[in-house]
């Protein structure tokens, strides 16, 4: 590392060094700044005068009217509103974030992206907002229904900068480098294996020490909360222990021309202020950024025969009106055990009713081992058939089903979604990383059909132990 990293480094340890989170997913919440103890009022929200003169300011990430349970909305109490600010302008480069998805042809194949470039060192400077690269979509913004996914690669700080976006909740995933976040509500980090949301309309500017690259699945609907567990019963999959929520900080400092982006209807506008917009001294409510640790999942799967769906596998979800479904699911495949008897172990041969956006942060995925790489995805469209590689199947066709532990050293994950999914022109071509050899791993797969086959063991010794207990 060169003394120029090495002091960006240092800064960001500095500012970020020793945090401390809440805990919870959903849970209502109140924080101060402990450098202005009793900052939040006490017995109402917006008394004639606040404590230490701050302005109270709702954030409302739904309608007043939505059912208590779905509700969220969040108190803030700042040094100045952030309605102070000059008028708003459209940027000129919009670079190769959209949420126009009819503007390449429809390709239903099998696609894969070899893992997308970061700016160099040597190269130019980007950061985080710069960076982003709107890969796929569906639905509009405009109309709050929908969702885009962004590849962000960036290797600069955001300086005397913030980012909100307007038309949904950002779930970000990092995959390469660690992200340093100031938000409204407090500073949080996030680094490969972790996940963060800042959620709809939330203020925010991400510091790096170095190169960058990670996804961002964007939901236009509604916010994403934890999956119902149905039989699972009370417990597993991702606990609501486990997320984290920043506690209040914040900065009272005069910065001339400091610029607020917001992204809107898909593009880019910005405003300048003469103020920071991280100074909310308190806050309190149920709608704030968090983010999760991948490892803290509970995985649970199948322990006697048959790979179960990977919908046992979902952190987050984003409904759709029609129960079931969901506008978007994020699943992940972390190290499980490997139990199953008589059984084809890895994902099986499928074609399937809603759309698959996988991506790898680190290792080897279990069903292509080779090409699907770190920093790459996959997309398998609806009804796109997809499944294990050929060197997959056959190895574990034959395999010894003995207990193993699987995917070690590997976290893949996937945005799943009703919707289908278009290939945006950066994705499809100006990206200039689509594997064009990708079909080819299923090529080699061969015809094992036999006509004369013969079990080669007694059906009945195939039988659970249970029937093969002896009655009355």
């Amino acid at each position: 590392m060169n003394s120029e990293l090495e002091s960006v480094a240092a800064t960001m340890e500095r500012g970020f060094a020793d945090l401390k989170y809440l805990t919870g997913f959903g849970a209502e919440l109140a924080s101060e700044d402990p450098r202005c103890p009793a900052a939040l009022p006490v017995g109402q929200n917006t008394p004639q005068q606040c404590p230490y003169g701050l302005y109270a300011e709702q954030l409302s990430g739904t309608a007043f009217t939505a059912p208590r349970d779905q509700n969220r909305r969040s108190w803030l109490y700042r040094i100045r509103p952030s309605v102070l600010h000059y008028p708003w302008t459209r940027e000129t480069d919009q670079g190769n974030l959209t949420s126009r998805f009819d503007e390449a042809e429809p390709n239903p194949a099998q696609l894969r992206w070899h893992p997308f470039d970061i700016p160099s060192k040597d190269s130019s400077k980007v950061d985080f907002v710069q960076g982003l690269n709107t890969i796929a979509g569906a639905g509009d913004p405009k109309s709050r229904n929908g969702l885009a996914i962004h590849i962000y690669c960036c290797n600069k700080s955001m300086e005397n900068k913030a980012f909100y976006s307007s038309d949904g909740d950002l779930l970000i995933v990092p995959q390469l480098g660690k992200l340093y976040i100031t938000t409204e509500f407090g500073k949080l980090t996030v680094e490969p294996l972790e996940i963060c949301v800042i959620q709809l309309g939330m203020r925010f500017s991400i510091d790096v020490d170095g190169e960058s690259r990670g996804y961002i699945l964007e939901v236009y609907d509604t916010h994403f909360k934890l999956p119902d567990l149905g039989p699972i019963g009370a417990n597993g999959l991702a606990n609501p222990r486990d997320f984290k929520i920043p506690v209040a900080w914040y900065e009272d400092r005069d910065v001339p021309n400091f610029q607020v982006v917001a992204k809107y209807h898909g593009a880019l506008f910005s405003v300048k202020q003469n103020h920071l917009p991280f100074d909310v001294v308190g806050w309190h409510g149920n709608y704030y950024p968090y983010k999760y640790h991948l490892n803290n999942f509970m995985a649970v799967n199948s322990v006697i025969y048959d790979h179960a769906d990977p919908s046992i596998f979902t952190v987050l979800t984003c409904p759709s009106v029609r129960p079931g479904v969901a506008i978007a699911d994020f699943v992940i495949f972390p190290p499980r055990w490997a139990v199953t008897e008589h059984t084809f172990r890895p994902p099986y041969y499928h074609r399937n009713c809603m759309s698959e956006f996988m991506g790898l942060i680190v290792g080897t995925y279990e069903a292509k081992e080779a090409g699907f790489r770190p920093g790459g995805a996959t997309l398998h469209s609806i009804m796109t058939p997809h499944g294990p590689d050929w060197e997959c199947f056959e190895k574990c066709s034959t395999a010894d089903l003995k207990p193993e532990k699987i995917a070690q050293g590997t976290m893949a994950f996937m945005f799943e979604s009703c919707l289908s999914l278009a290939v945006t022109p950066w994705g499809q071509k100006y990206c200039n990383k689509v594997d064009e050899d990708y079909y080819k791993c299923w090529q080699p797969l061969k015809k094992h059909f036999d006509p004369n086959w013969k079990p080669a063991v007694n059906v009945a010794e195939l039988t659970s132990d249970l029937e093969k207990l002896p009655t009355k």
